[in-house]
C-alpha cells in the first residue's frame, strides 16, 4: 500500500512519554509533518502512514515501524528508544547527538515505560510531567485527548530542541577550551562565559593539571574550582579557602584582603569578584598559601 510521505501514526486514547517523545524526535529531525500525525488504532489508517510508533505490533526499522508491546519483542526499549536508535543508524542524528539524547532523556523514558524504573518520592521525572498532560477527567472525549497529546508534544518538542541547541553550543566552544588547556596552567582563563566542563573532560581533562576556572559572570568575574571528573561535579580538586566560605561583601574583603571581593560559596567551590584582576589576585593568594 502506498504510504503518505512524512506521515505518522500512533495510538489514540491515553498517551505516555514514550510515544510523545518518539513523535517529537521525528518532528525535530524533519522526518514527519505536524499536520500528518494521526492518533488511531485502525490498521487501515496506520498502513498508509510512513512512520508508526507504539502501536501495530511490529518492530521493524526498515518498515519504519516502532512498537514494543508484542510478545516477540523482548528488549528494553520503548518506542522512544526505538525511534532514537533508527535516527542514529540512519545518520539523521549524529552519534554525539544521539548519545546526548540517550544518556540524558530517552534511557529514562524507556525504563519508566517498561516499569524498570519509577520516580523517587518528592521528584518529578520528564515522563511524569508528560503524563500530567492527560485530562483529569477519565471520561475525556477523543478531541480532548488529542488536544492534550498535542500540548504534551509541544512541551517535548521544545525541550528536545533546546537540548539539541545547547549541545551544539557546547560543541562550538570546544576549540576555546582546547586552547585554554594547551597552556597547561593551574587555571583555565576565559574572556567570555561559556560551557566549558563537558569539553574539558572530553579532552582528557581528568588528567589535566588545572585546578580552577576564571571567567566572566554577568557584570563580574568568577573563580571556580574544577571537579575531579564528570561523575563528581559537586566536588572540586582544590577547595577555596575555608576562611572565605560563606562570606559576602565586606566580610570577604577583610578575609581575603581583596577590595573587589563579592561572594564565596559556603561549599568552597565558587567565588565572585568585581574584576578579572580581582579573581586573579584571589587565585594567586590560594596558590601561594598552598606552596607554603
Amino acid at each position: 500500500m502506498k504510504k503518505e510521505p512524512k506521515s505518522f501514526g500512533t495510538h489514540d486514547g491515553s498517551f505516555h512519554a514514550d510515544e510523545v517523545t518518539a513523535t517529537a524526535l521525528l518532528l525535530l529531525t524533519g522526518q514527519i509533518d505536524r499536520d500528518k500525525i494521526f492518533r488511531t488504532r485502525d490498521p487501515k489508517k496506520l498502513d498508509i502512514c510512513e512512520f508508526v510508533a507504539d502501536v501495530g505490533g511490529i518492530y521493524d526499522p526498515k518498515q519504519k515501524r516502532f512498537d514494543h508491546h508484542q510478545s516477540d519483542y523482548t528488549g528494553t526499549m520503548s518506542s522512544a528508544g526505538m525511534v532514537l536508535k533508527y535516527l542514529k543508524e540512519q545518520k539523521i542524528l549524529t552519534t554525539v547527538e544521539a548519545k546526548m539524547f540517550q544518556d540524558t532523556l530517552v534511557s529514562g523514558v524507556d525504563a519508566h515505560d517498561n516499569g524498570i524504573e519509577t520516580a523517587q518520592p518528592g521528584t518529578q521525572t520528564y515522563s511524569s510531567v508528560i503524563s500530567n498532560f492527560m485530562p483529569i477527567n477519565h471520561s475525556a472525549t477523543k478531541a480532548e485527548l488529542d488536544e492534550a497529546f498535542n500540548k504534551a508534544l509541544d512541551l517535548s518538542l521544545g525541550h528536545l530542541s533546546r537540548m539539541k541547541e545547547r549541545l551544539a553550543y557546547i560543541l562550538s566552544t570546544k576549540e576555546a577550551v582546547k586552547k585554554a588547556m594547551r597552556k597547561g596552567k593551574d587555571v583555565l582563563l576565559f574572556d567570555k562565559p561559556m560551557p566549558w566542563m563537558d569539553a574539558f573532560f572530553e579532552l582528557d581533562g581528568e588528567d589535566h593539571p588545572a585546578q580552577f576556572v576564571i571567567m566572566p559572570s554577568g557584570e563580574h568575574w568568577k573563580l571556580r574550582g574544577i571537579p575531579p571528573n564528570m561523575s563528581n561535579k559537586m566536588r572540586v580538586r582544590k577547595p577555596l579557602p575555608k576562611a572565605w566560605a560563606g562570606l559576602l561583601g565586606e566580610d570577604l574583603k577583610k578575609a581575603s584582603g581583596i577590595e573587589g571581593a563579592i561572594f564565596c560559596h559556603k561549599g568552597q567551590f565558587i567565588s565572585v569578584w568585581e574584576t578579572k584582576e580581582d579573581a586573579q589576585k584571589a587565585l594567586e593568594l590560594i596558590l601561594k598559601r598552598r606552596k607554603k
